[in-house]
């Protein structure tokens, strides 16, 4: 949630299947710096896997607590959520996986520069700078002018990232310069253990180029505080850290090889970075360091996401915002058309939009003030139509559309209850929380909040409602840039959580499972909620 930037505001199921030696070899033991993943467009429905990665605690993703073990374990996502966390440090690692998830579902890859070839029943999706996603449904009922049913999130994240140039020294430091992404609370990074991930531009053998993620997991940085003793004052005064000089990670102490390597390397692309750093990524990636002709890396924290609480009950973990939201809403519409006949007598279009940079502003060619989402839903109209669908056509399509904008909310705060407004207070475990504000930060109508509440309403779940107080100002996300572009019905929710924009956060573990279920029931039932109310 950019709380702080944005004040101003195929064919349906494709064969052959793979056979299981080249199935095995290119999807069970797929890592996202593997060149062949590219190349992988679908997979059989019934090899639906949700992977499951090797941690280092108890109640991490690497094994299932007693807390889930229970009747609930088989319908809950939570450790599939804590899988989803841990593999996505970065918002390209977050596509990637949202990729293989997909093509593990049954989903058909599209590429944006290519025809399309759409059939109602069909499953496809698209990656656009591997860190945005659009992926859809298509009712076997669906015909022109029909709507689509939508949920919109982002997979950024408040961050550090390495500049162009990153390398620096000081009183015999190797130390990495960093600019700030989005509006994080910055003191919450000083003593982690953090390292790198992102991606890098390869130029292979044959002259070509390559583009890999890479993930280094082990501790590689550390932005550590002053002493007490050297800053008396900083209990009473406060940590003012200045985020120029003082939030500058340090790499290893400065050695006289190192030092006779980057003298050499003077006139080199590659001075621009530490070699030491460089040596590190190429052996991650197993390449030379000569290979790697472009970075673009996030600091990230290496603590792994994982539960906690007496009861187990919250989850611990950074990116909750807002990759929780992008995971309920993309496993949402993967089990809403798991099978053959659950499109069966959908009319409408289902479809989830994953976002880059909403934490700084939306305004890129990946962030939803591109026109990415609307071109999408123009494109699958033309192609549906067999022929160049009319301006009515689009224009009856988003007229009929639904926009469900998901992304973390404010909990109640017990230690600052007064920065609540007093009658909206929403708590964690309590469900969806619906956003209103009258200054339309927020998109929520209240036609779009009561049909939003009513599929709530038929499957028995939980809502709260937040508006802020009048004497503080308001965040906003991309619904009212998404409302706005075309005039599609939008409402703003999110899971509550504690600690936004922290290197940590908290939400809790029940309502990451309502959000799946209430998206997944948005899914399934909005069509016959719609046609009930004519408001126009």
């Amino acid at each position: 949630m950019a709380a702080i930037s944005r004040f101003q505001f195929l064919q349906p199921y494709p064969y052959p299947f793979p056979k299981l030696s080249s199935f095995s070899s290119k999807f069970l033991n797929y890592s996202p710096i593997l060149s062949n993943f590219n190349n992988i467009t679908t997979l059989p429905p019934c090899w639906i896997h949700y992977r499951k990665f090797s941690v280092a605690s108890p109640l991490c993703s690497g094994s299932i607590p007693e807390c889930l073990e229970s009747s609930e374990s088989s319908t809950s996502i939570v450790g599939d959520l804590l899988d989803y966390l841990n593999e996505s440090w970065t918002q390209f690692h977050a596509t990637a996986e949202a990729k293989r998830q997909l093509i593990a579902a049954g989903f058909h890859l599209l590429k944006e520069n290519e025809k399309w070839d759409l059939q109602p029943g069909g499953r496809y999706f698209f990656t656009r700078n591997m860190s945005s996603l659009v992926a859809f449904a298509i009712g076997k009922k669906y015909s022109i002018g029909n709507g689509f049913h939508v949920i919109a999130a982002h997979t950024d994240s408040p961050c550090l990232k390495l500049k162009p140039k990153s390398a620096s020294t000081k009183s015999g430091y190797l130390m990495v310069n960093v600019q700030t992404y989005g509006g994080g609370l910055w003191h919450t990074w000083f003593d982690r253990d953090l390292s790198v991930a992102g991606r890098v531009i390869l130029r292979a053998d044959d002259g070509s180029f390559l583009h890999r993620l890479v993930k280094i997991t082990r501790p590689l940085l550390r932005v550590p505080t002053l002493a007490i003793h050297l800053n008396r004052t900083v209990n009473q005064d406060g940590f003012k850290p200045n985020l120029e000089t003082h939030l500058i990670p340090l790499l290893a102490t400065k050695t006289e090889n190192a030092t006779a390597d980057e003298k050499s390397n003077v006139s080199s692309s590659k001075d621009v970075h530490h070699q030491l750093l460089l040596k590190i990524l190429s052996d991650e990636l197993s390449c030379k360091i000569d290979d790697i002709v472009s970075v673009e890396l996030n600091i990230c924290d290496t603590q792994p996401s994982c539960l906690g609480g007496a009861n187990n009950e919250f989850i611990f973990s950074g990116r909750l915002d807002n990759l929780a939201s992008s995971f309920c809403g993309l496993r949402a519409l993967v089990d809403s058309c798991a099978l053959p006949e659950d499109l069966s007598n959908e009319n409408a279009i289902r479809m989830i939009a994953l976002f880059d940079n909403e934490e700084v502003g939306s305004d890129s060619c990946q962030g939803a003030g591109a026109p990415t989402m609307f071109e999408a839903m123009r494109r699958i109209t033309e192609c549906l139509s067999h022929q160049s669908a009319g301006e009515s056509d689009f224009a009856r399509a988003i007229r009929h559309s639904f926009l469900v904008s998901a992304d973390m909310a404010h909990g109640v705060h017990p230690n600052f209850v007064d920065k609540h407004e007093e009658h909206h207070r929403p708590e964690l475990q309590k469900g969806l929380v619906i956003k209103h504000n009258a200054n339309q930060r927020y998109a929520t109508s209240g036609v779009t909040s009561f049909l939003f509440k009513e599929v709530a309403r038929l499957t028995s779940l939980p809502t709260q409602d937040f508006v802020v107080r009048n004497d503080m100002g308001c965040g906003s996300t991309i619904g009212p840039i998404l409302a706005s572009g075309v005039g599609i019905r939008t409402v703003d929710c999110g899971i509550a959580q504690l600690s936004m924009h922290s290197v940590r956060e908290i939400c809790g573990k029940e309502d990451v499972d309502i959000a799946y279920k209430h998206f997944k029931a948005f899914y399934q039932s909005f069509s016959s909620i719609d046609r009930k109310l004519n408001v126009d």
